[in-house]
């Protein structure tokens, strides 16, 4: 019976993470004690990147992150995706300068 791994607010918990989390079970419990918004942070930060390669990074240093006790990704400007509050000026800005030099 595979157990239900709970994912964030905006976010659906991704195979690749659930695979990393199910590994280690310290790991997991740290995962199911944070709050949904925490999870969901984790999560975005995860799905975010472009490339695989950089996704790949993201969940592994996510294992190694639950292991050593952080509860939320270090630098991480936050879940963009949330329909629950409106995003911040200062990430709006943040957002505005990324489109800039994509462009």
């Amino acid at each position: 019976m595979n157990k239900i791994i709970p994912g964030g607010t905006a976010h659906k918990l991704p195979a690749d993470l659930q695979k990393a989390l199910s590994v280690n079970k310290s790991v997991l419990a740290t995962w199911e004690s944070l709050t949904p918004l925490a999870r969901n942070e984790w999560i975005c930060w995860v799905t975010f990147p472009k490339k695989m390669e950089t996704r790949k990074e993201h969940v592994k240093r996510t294992i190694s992150e639950l292991k050593e006790g952080m509860r939320r990704p270090c630098c991480w400007i936050g879940c963009i995706h949330r329909k629950d509050k409106e995003i911040s000026p200062s990430i709006k800005g943040i957002l505005a300068k990324k489109s800039k030099k994509a462009k």
